[in-house]
């Protein structure tokens, strides 16, 4: 059963006790020597790439938002921005599904390491990731032109899964690869 915390102290018989002097002054002293804090920054370029392909990203979906039409006889009621719609749009099942997908993809990049031994291999699947991208802005617009149907809405999904794959295979690549230098490195 659950007492009171004065009442168990009562029951040892523990007093009110008194701090020593500048007490918490040595506990901070000791604590910053047990667990120094560094500031050793790690300079990650897979999440400057990220950070950049989504500014580019949501430059690129600002500028199509606000963007004017080429028509000099329309006049403002006419013109509307087209607006793509995402999976998100269609249903609230869909939309966790492609959160899902697409946070699963965003951690996957943010945990692998770029660095110049394995730059080849990034770069040939973000080619891949690029030309997937591609086609799921492709497939997007063709929801929100023809609406929303099961073919269209499975091949989004099937995107964001290829996508996701593609990233581990990447990441098994990439665990691979330190072997296979360290094995090399010893026949040597």
């Amino acid at each position: 059963m659950a007492r009171d915390i004065r009442d168990l102290f009562k029951d040892e018989g523990i007093q009110h006790e008194t701090m020593y002097e500048n007490h918490q002054e040595r506990f901070l002293k000791k604590l910053d020597k047990a667990l120094p804090v560094s500031n050793k920054r790690h300079f990650n370029w897979l999440r400057v790439a990220a950070s950049i392909v989504v500014f580019l990203g949501l430059s690129f979906g600002a500028y199509n938002y606000f963007k004017a039409t080429p028509f000099a006889n329309t006049t403002v009621a006419e013109t509307k921005p087209f607006v793509v719609k995402t999976l998100g749009d269609v249903s609230p099942g869909l939309k966790k599904v492609e959160d899902y997908y697409l946070a699963s993809i965003n951690l996957e990049l943010s945990k692998m390491a770029y660095t110049p031994e394995t730059k080849d291999l990034f770069d040939g699947y973000l080619d891949q990731l690029e030309g997937l991208d591609k086609e799921y802005q492709r497939l997007s617009v063709e929801l929100t032109e023809l609406g929303p149907n099961e073919l269209t809405v499975n091949a989004l999904i099937d995107n964001l899964k290829l996508r996701l794959n593609l990233l581990y295979r990447l990441r098994s690549q990439l665990q691979e690869l330190p072997n296979d230098v360290e094995d090399t490195s010893k026949s040597i």
